[in-house]
């Protein structure tokens, strides 16, 4: 099995880490946020200027150009065990208390963009994948359903915890879920709260390729390697995909737009029950990063 040679940029984005497989056509994008694994708004800054980096690419022309050329898009997690655990819910409680409402549409709209963005293929014919090693929460289950491919290990763990403090996922999670398993299901997961296991999303056909522990990477390589042979008939698939089950951006800024409303709606007991998730979040991000100096000895 062909996986390349890897180029690693480190430098570029504040909360991304990128790398490059050329002989394979593949662009990787990990999340890497701090102070914890969430959807920061540096996070979706450098979602943005990942996401105009990919879209200008080209085909043609030589030197830089024609080394930048892109087939598939990963996203990944550099955070150990952590996929994402979705909004920055420190964040959010401070824009509700203050009723600022003009700021919770913006974050929304930022998280919106970078799923449209994604779910559209970068308006470039590539092909998103999500390597999901880990909890993939909230926000961040959401982010893996906004790629055209769903990759995760056995381990991972996947929920939208969002009702059990009586608001629901309104980044992309009602109309990517019903294109999959239809409106009846995606609102019983929805509104269950409850925490599925990678092997139950596969056999739900959510996910698209359980890969065994460690070995998520190499599956997404087996997977462009089975499919990059026929990249013509596979991109004119995902586009019948979009076109007999379709996702404008106004649907989703709609939808996202309604959670806005219904977040500053949330009354005090509510937002405590959020902090104690961000004292969680916080507790992880922390370990994370201990843990990552340890292992470059810095610590």
């Amino acid at each position: 099995m062909s996986v390349g040679t890897l180029s690693i940029h480190q430098n570029v984005y504040q909360q991304l880490i990128t790398k490059r497989n050329s002989e394979l056509g593949v662009k990787w994008y990990s999340m890497d946020p701090r102070p914890r694994p969430c959807f920061t708004m540096d996070l979706l800054a450098d979602f943005k200027k990942f996401g105009q980096m990919i879209s200008q690419s080209t085909d043609a022309g030589t030197g830089q150009q024609q080394e930048e050329k892109i087939q598939f898009a990963v996203l990944a997690s550099r955070i150990p065990g952590v996929f994402s655990y979705g909004g920055d819910l420190s964040y959010f409680i401070q824009m509700i208390r203050g009723n600022s409402r003009e700021d919770l549409s913006k974050y929304a709209k930022a998280c919106v963009d970078a799923m449209y963005a994604c779910w559209v293929g970068y308006h470039r014919d590539i092909v998103t994948i999500a390597l999901v090693q880990g909890a993939a929460f909230g926000g961040g289950f959401e982010a893996a359903l906004g790629n055209h491919v769903l990759i995760a290990e056995k381990d991972s763990r996947f929920g939208l915890p969002e009702v059990l403090f009586n608001l629901f996922p309104g980044m992309g999670a009602y109309p990517l879920l019903a294109r999959r398993i239809g409106p009846g299901r995606a609102e019983k997961m929805i509104l269950s709260g409850r925490v599925y296991t990678a092997t139950e999303l596969h056999e739900m056909g959510i996910v698209d390729v359980l890969a065994e522990n460690g070995e998520g990477e190499k599956a997404v390589y087996a997977y462009i390697n089975a499919h990059r042979r026929k990249m013509n008939a596979f991109q004119s698939i995902l586009k019948v995909r979009q076109r007999c089950f379709p996702i404008t951006y106004d649907e989703m800024i709609d939808v996202a737009e309604i959670w806005v409303d219904a977040a500053l709606k949330l009354d005090q007991k509510e937002l405590k029950l959020m902090e104690r998730l961000v004292r969680t979040q916080d507790k992880i991000g922390a370990e994370s990063a201990v843990s990552e100096n340890l292992e470059r000895g810095y610590a």
